[in-house]
């Protein structure tokens, strides 16, 4: 090979790299809403998912009706709980990992059924982790957390980060004199197929400060936080709970707003009526969110937030 082939081919994979280089750089990180609590999160490359629950069992929910139109099979907690493949499937195409902030229904039911079609590693508490066992995922797809971890996984980057559930209506101190034994915990040796009833985040409530793609974006999952945790965070983008319950919060969002230094974008999560099908009307939800979206406003007035649309990716700037 001749010295002018040689420079040829050095020339042209320098130019190849630097094309990678460029397309790199110009990636853009997008989050895509998948209703309730759920998020799909991706530079391009690699999938995250952040309670991707798609089922939206026709059941009882803390702020919502079911609706009367709905012909769906509807779910009391003592009925078996089942995902919907079929509408999972038709919206979850790949996933690389899935991180779980608590173990209720609405948050994790699909999470088996998702990480093992896809092979995503789950990352979640001990309970997530027994659950998870329980509806056959293979123990080398699943990270069980504590909070206080933080993961360097290839291009991707993870601090768990320990938190709280909000403040449930059927909480002692909101409704007391409740009937019934208290619930028990779910442990390893669950077995599958669980009840509604059995879906308990009795293994705590984690945040997640997700790095990717040279941003950082910090994810909730209920509305409560540990202002300590966050104190000093400051993600380009925060997932906040904006469910109703946030007022049982002192200073729910200027509080936390505060914590953050008053991040750049805001998306309320959590707050849809998540019992419902997709294409069912959620103007009375997106009616109930503006209070938050005022919040927002009025705390930080820098701040931009959006209400966001299911499954229409919001692109983040280039860093």
């Amino acid at each position: 090979m001749t010295h002018r082939t040689w420079a040829a081919r050095l020339a042209l994979l320098a130019a190849l790299c630097a094309a990678g280089a460029r397309a790199a750089a110009q990636a853009r990180v997008t989050l895509t809403y998948l209703g309730t609590a759920g998020w799909e999160i991706s530079d391009g490359r690699i999938v995250v998912l952040v309670d991707p629950y798609l089922s939206r069992l026709r059941s009882v929910a803390p702020n919502d009706d079911t609706l009367p139109g709905d012909s769906r099979r509807f779910f009391a907690r003592e009925d078996t709980a089942r995902s919907d493949t079929a509408v999972i499937d038709a919206h979850v195409r790949r996933a690389d990992f899935i991180l779980v902030t608590h173990s209720h229904v609405d948050h994790v039911l699909d999470v088996p059924y998702i990480a093992r079609r896809t092979g995503a590693t789950i990352i979640g508490t001990e309970t997530t982790r027994s659950i998870a066992r329980a509806y056959g995922v293979p123990g080398r797809q699943i990270l069980a957390v504590r909070g206080g971890e933080d993961y360097q996984l290839g291009a991707l980057s993870v601090r768990v980060i320990p938190s709280l559930h909000g403040v449930l209506r059927n909480a002692p101190y909101v409704r007391p004199n409740l009937d019934g034994p208290p619930p028990t915990p779910i442990g390893s040796d669950a077995r599958a197929p669980l009840r509604v009833a059995d879906f308990r985040a009795d293994g705590g409530t984690l945040a997640f400060l997700i790095r990717l793609g040279g941003r950082e974006i910090l994810a909730f999952g209920s509305m409560n936080y540990v202002e300590r945790e966050v104190d000093g965070l400051r993600p380009d983008v925060a997932l906040v709970g904006a469910m109703p319950e946030r007022a049982a919060i002192h200073d729910y969002t200027p509080r936390l707003l505060r914590a953050l230094g008053h991040p750049p974008l805001v998306l309320p999560t959590h707050w849809d009526a998540f019992n419902v099908p997709y294409d069912a009307s959620q103007a009375s939800a997106v009616a109930r969110v503006q209070s938050f979206v005022a919040e927002v406003r009025a705390a930080s007035p820098r701040t931009r937030v959006i209400v966001p649309t299911y499954f229409v990716p919001i692109a983040l700037p280039p860093d």
